[in-house]
Order: C-alpha cells, then structure tokens, then sequence
C-alpha cells in the first residue's frame, strides 16, 4: 500500500486532501506540529512534526512514498514559507518520496492573464508572488539535480471542506445567514475558484498516474472560472431564498492597511479581485482522464453545508 504523509493536515486544504486519499485506499499519515489530527480524519495515523525543523519533519515522514506539502502560512507568516519548502525538500530527499504541492496563480501577476495555461510565464508582481516563484524554483532545482521528484497542481481560490480563512467563508458568505452575499470584487468579473474536494480527488488521480509525469510538472487545475452573480445565485438555490447583494469596504482596508497587518497584506493582493483570470489545462485530462469537477449549484450548496449555514439540503456542521 502506497504510504503518502499529509502536511499541514489540521488545515482545511490538509484536511481535504487527507480525507480523500484515506477514501482512495492510501496509507496516510497526518503530519502536525501537534500529533494530534481532526476526527474526520479516522483512519489515518497521526504524527506530530514541525515544518520548521528539519530533523523533526525527516523523522515524521520517514518510510512514507509521496509527501503532501500542505504548508500554507497565515498571510503575515510568509517569511517561513521559503525555510519550510527548503526542509520539505530535505525529507523528500532523505526519504525518497515524491512531493506533491499545490500551486497558487500568485506567480502570475498584475496584470491577470485572463485564461492562463501550463506555458503562461510568471510575473510576479508581489512579495508573496515573488515567493511562490521562488519556491518553485527551488522544487525544480531539486527535480533537475536528480534528488526529489515534484508534482505541481496549481488552483484558484478555494471554497468547500471545514475550517475557515478562505474568502469563501470569510468575505462571500460571511453574512448568508443574514440574507446578505458580499462580492469580493465586481460582480459580473471572472474568478478562478477551486472546490476542495474535487482539488483532492485530482492530487489521488496524478498519484495513481505518476508513470505518465516527468520529474518536474506543473499542471493546471480547471475549477469553477465563474462570477459572484453565478455564485449568488447558486447560493440562493441552496439556502432557498433570495440575498441581497453587497460589496466588500475596500477603502476601509486600504485607509487601515498602514495599522493593520493582516489588512494590508490583503491589500496587496486585491488585484485579484478586480482583474478576470481564469486556469485551462491542456494537458491534466490527458493524463488522469476526466477531470473532477462537481457541478456549482452542487459544490456551493455544500461549501455552505460545510461551515454550518443552512441549506435547504440540510447543515454540514463545520469542525
């Protein structure tokens, strides 16, 4: 049985991720500075393993065939993100496991592609774009040297699983309950998302397919390029009413960006929300057949399930 250790498992991406590779058959190990793992995730063996320290994530993933590299820093953190890679790196090597790791189009820039495919250059133009190239960079490095071989699947904004800090549940539907949708951005504007569960079944698919990949792939994961209009209405097919549309208070952000941390890395990525882009792949079906993808009404309806809001299917409650 093929043995994969989950990163960051207490995250909602780890968390997702984990759970459909148990469905799959996989022999998963849940990785957390911890030990200790959701109860969603029965049926995987928990380790307590600390990105930050080498040793401590080696010994962690000791044995294991594939490395999930679920690490994803609060947006003020992301200094670690480069030291983290750099160590993920390092226990793929000293295990000889493959990494597996989920891209962002941060690499692209402003202004946005509208349709960016696997050839689309990177032009990062933010510290946080700058990063991901760079780790990128290095994945590569390592898969060019020979020492760890790495697969690459890259996604837009995610929606669907528990937990919370997605813009999903902290900006769109934060105020569902109350009859109200807020647009991230404008609402008529194209939008890559992502619905998490069909995200994970696709990271189970490339494992079961890694005879057709190379050392180093970097593959496009079409999701849901839809606008907040498409979303709201999805949504009030799924709470059975109709919402009142807002939009986000954006200038409050910037004129408390200078004092807030949080707010003004935020800021510095809200090009996102203003220029349309979305991922087309010509090659993941290819590779994995066809691609997973859960209809919007369906997924929307879920992701709201998922962090407790009720729908007229009945409440997911969050974890």
């Amino acid at each position: 049985m093929t043995k994969i250790a989950i990163l960051g498992a207490n995250g909602r991406l780890g968390r997702v991720v984990a759970k459909a590779f148990i469905d799959a058959g996989f022999d998963v190990r849940a990785v957390t500075r911890t030990g200790k793992v959701p109860a969603e995730l029965k049926g995987a063996t928990a380790v307590a393993g600390d990105a930050l320290d080498r040793q401590s994530l080696i010994r962690a993933t000791e044995g294991v065939d594939i490395i999930f590299n679920g690490l994803n820093p609060i947006y003020t953190d992301w200094g670690k993100c480069l030291p983290m890679a750099e160590n993920v790196m390092a226990a793929c090597h000293a295990n000889n496991a493959l990494h597996l790791f989920p891209g962002t189009v941060y690499n692209y820039g402003s202004p946005m592609p509208a349709v960016i495919t696997e050839d689309t250059p990177f032009h990062p133009t933010t510290e946080k774009g700058r990063i991901r190239c760079a780790m990128e960079e290095l994945f590569r490095r390592e898969a060019d040297a020979g020492h760890v071989r790495t697969i690459i699947l890259r996604a837009g904004d995610f929606f669907g699983g528990t937990g919370s800090g997605s813009w999903f549940d902290l900006v769109v539907a934060a105020k569902i309950g109350k009859g109200v949708y807020t647009a991230p951005g404008p609402a008529d504007l194209v939008h890559e998302w992502a619905y998490l569960p069909d995200f994970a079944v696709g990271f189970v698919a490339l494992a079961r397919n890694l005879d057709k990949l190379g050392p180093y792939e970097a593959l496009n994961f079409p999701g849901h390029a839809v606008t907040d209009l498409e979303i709201k209405a999805a949504a009030e097919k799924a709470v059975g009413r109709s919402l009142k549309m807002t939009s986000m208070p954006w200038w409050v952000l910037r004129a408390g960006s200078p004092f807030v941390a949080m707010w003004r890395e935020i800021v510095s990525m809200s090009y996102l929300r203003f220029e349309p882009h979305q991922l087309v792949s010509t090659r993941l079906a290819g590779i994995i057949g066809e691609i997973p993808h859960t209809p919007l009404d369906q997924a929307v309806g879920q992701a709201l399930g998922d962090i407790g809001i009720a729908t007229v299917n009945g409440v997911s409650k969050a974890a």
